[in-house]
């Protein structure tokens, strides 16, 4: 469904009966340059005065990776906010891959923490949410306090970083080439792909719900495109500013990654290796699980989060801005 010229927005008969997912939807309007504003939705849960657990996904997910997490986290007591990436999910999809950027990823995420005026944040990142959660924190360091890192990366061709032998290899070359010459991919499908065991046909459906067509999936094809991996890339020189932000980073740093994604195992040790704030965390391994950590073990990671969450926090009274 157009909504203007170049914007398109899933219409939400698309997601009736989704598999727990019962959550309100919320919405806000982001900066979207010559297209004017764009809807960002997201869902809220759990106490408004609480510290925030930012829950960020990746592609082609959308908030419903979370379904399994935002309830037990909001339960203990943490207001859970899980944002739609624009293009992804519930939020506004412009229709041209060249309105997609790395930076601009960045720029909307930033927004959105903006406009909320979130504090005393937690962030949960996965997949595209660590690249661009941990490029957000960069910029807005006061922000936040402490990170759960899973099964994602942060770039920056040392090869990055120093000490990972053979990234980014041809399979990352590969899935960058696909999607350069790509007109359509199935959101499910890649899911299916990426996971131990094939999720039932509701949970694939949930996936793809926000693309009726390939015309809604720009963004899930260009985002991909984003990955700096030689030195011409967008996004380099922030990516190693983030690393720069991250080498002094002395608050809680936790990873969580799961027991079977190749793609991301090997930044597990480089994050706990070069954030000074990981040295007195936990970093448990998330069994049974691929990629998708959230879609196969979600309940042992929303575990894994409360254990940290107590080792390092607790929820505390409501305060104003956040």
């Amino acid at each position: 469904m157009e909504i203007r010229p170049g914007v398109l927005r899933t219409p939400e008969a698309r997601f009736a009966s989704l598999p727990d997912y019962p959550f309100a939807p919320h919405y806000l309007a982001v900066p979207g340059g010559s297209l004017g504003d764009l809807q960002m939705h997201y869902l809220d849960e759990g106490p408004r005065g609480a510290p925030v657990v930012l829950m960020l996904h990746g592609n082609p997910t959308w908030s419903f990776l979370y379904r399994h997490m935002i309830q037990p986290v909001a339960d203990a007591g943490w207001r859970v906010i899980a944002p739609d990436m624009i293009g992804f999910g519930k939020s506004d999809k412009p229709a041209s891959r060249g309105a997609y950027s790395y930076d601009r990823f960045v720029s909307w995420m930033g927004a959105f923490v903006d406009a909320l005026g979130l504090r005393d944040i937690v962030l949960v990142a996965q997949d595209w949410g660590g690249p661009i959660g941990l490029r957000v924190l960069a910029e807005r360091a006061e922000r936040f306090a402490a990170v759960l890192a899973t099964n994602t990366l942060l770039p920056n061709c040392e090869p990055p970083p120093r000490g990972i032998e053979g990234w980014p290899g041809t399979g990352i070359a590969t899935w960058i080439e696909t999607c350069r010459i790509s007109s359509d991919l199935p959101a499910g499908e890649l899911v299916a792909g990426a996971s131990l065991r094939r999720p039932e046909a509701a949970v694939l459906a949930g996936y793809d719900a926000p693309f009726p067509t390939a015309a809604y999936k720009a963004g899930l094809l260009q985002i991909t495109c984003g990955i700096p991996v030689d030195e011409a890339a967008e996004g380099l020189a922030a990516n190693r500013a983030a690393w720069d932000v991250l080498a002094r980073w002395n608050k809680p740093f936790a990873t969580a990654f799961s027991d079977n994604d190749p793609a991301t195992a090997a930044w597990a040790p480089v994050f706990r290796r070069r954030v000074p704030g990981a040295a007195d965390c936990a970093h448990p391994v998330i069994p049974a699980a691929g990629h998708f950590v959230q879609e196969e073990q979600g309940m042992l990671l929303a575990d894994a989060l409360l254990r940290f969450l107590a080792d390092t926090r607790s929820p505390a009274a409501p305060r104003a801005g956040t």
